[in-house]
């Protein structure tokens, strides 16, 4: 007989998880233990459904490393117990959370689906059921004895991208996500459509590591035309500065003002990284591409590839909790951990 997978739902916060009161129209979170009378297909799937709120539901936009390491730790205490995790969570900053728990769940063998809506769940239009319900399904898809999806995935609008890839696109239209540099994992049509050359390869047997230690002291900065020394070594002075992240334009490229390239070698030498991302929606930091960077490349700044912004940031806060040497540094954040760059 065939076992069906037991899924577990974790609800942080978000729109989908509220519904409209129906005295004062406004929204109001609902009790996650009631889900069944809100979304009654829920019962036709093959699986079983638990699910854990937090204690107190948060908006995606007070989300910080504690609540990333809360959702850690749930997955952590439950992993043995269920098959497949389910997040519902703000849109907001969901592909900061997801992409964070990527880095964070090491040795990961089941899947983690994070989800949400742009609508409440009770809301006649809401795209909050078709998420949820094809995020569990997602969740227990298995081939062979085996779950199909072993990454951490983010699931909006009928497609489920690896998590650590996406960006939130759009605030008002369903399709509020996007993965820029790396295609949807599964597409949702008639039948769920699975990539199966995209999926993360994890082959392995040994137990779950769930990494909790976040150096919150970093900072991130967009280049702009017209950024000034003062301003830039105002930023760059701050105190208990651990690592920085700067979006530069196109394909990696910074001014080549010397007082510029002087205040971030000054930083490099005191081993504080310096990351280099685009700030371009697609495509990739090239180092190599044009004279002015390999300036940079020389006196050590990181190149972030195509990686993105929400994975930089939290990749860079988790590797600097790990107390990763200086010279090590560089090499291992260029290098792929969860896929999350080329």
């Amino acid at each position: 007989m065939k076992k069906r997978p037991n899924i577990l739902l974790i609800y942080t916060g978000g729109t989908i998880g509220m519904i409209k009161d129906s005295d004062t129209g406004a929204l109001k979170n609902f009790n996650f233990n009631e889900l069944l009378e809100y979304i009654p297909e829920l019962n036709l799937l093959d699986c079983n459904i638990s699910s854990k709120s937090f204690s107190k539901p948060i908006d995606s936009s007070n989300m910080k490393p504690s609540n990333w390491v809360e959702i850690g730790t749930i997955i952590e205490d439950n992993y043995k117990n269920y098959d497949g995790f389910v997040i519902l969570h703000g849109s907001d900053t969901m592909s900061y959370t997801a992409s964070a728990l990527s880095f964070m769940l090491e040795n990961l063998s089941k899947p983690v689906i994070f989800t949400g809506s742009q609508l409440p769940i009770g809301d006649l239009r809401t795209d909050a059921k078709e998420n949820l319900i094809t995020s569990i399904q997602i969740a227990s898809l298995v081939e062979d004895n085996q779950p199909v999806v072993r990454e951490v995935g983010l699931y909006f609008e009928y497609k489920l991208y690896r998590a650590n890839r996406t960006t939130k696109i759009n605030a008002e239209h369903f399709e509020a996500f996007d993965s820029p540099d790396y295609p949807p994992l599964i597409i949702s049509g008639v039948n769920l459509s699975v990539n199966y050359d995209f999926l993360l390869k994890t082959k392995t047997n040994k137990k779950l590591v769930v990494h909790k230690i976040f150096e919150p002291n970093v900072l991130l900065l967009k280049l702009f035309p017209g950024i000034n020394e003062k301003t830039i070594n105002h930023i760059l002075t701050t105190p208990n500065l651990k690592g920085m992240i700067f979006e530069t334009y196109g394909s990696g490229n910074l001014t080549d003002e010397k007082w510029f390239l002087k205040a971030i070698k000054k930083v490099i030498d005191k081993n504080i990284p310096v990351i280099n991302v685009t700030q371009c929606s697609g495509g990739s930091v090239d180092m190599s591409l044009y004279s002015t960077n390999k300036l940079y490349q020389n006196i050590g700044i990181v190149s972030g590839k195509d990686i993105t912004t929400e994975a930089a940031i939290t990749k860079l806060m988790l590797m600097l909790g790990q107390n990763i040497s200086a010279n090590m540094f560089k090499t291992k954040f260029e290098t792929s951990l969860r896929g999350e760059m080329k």
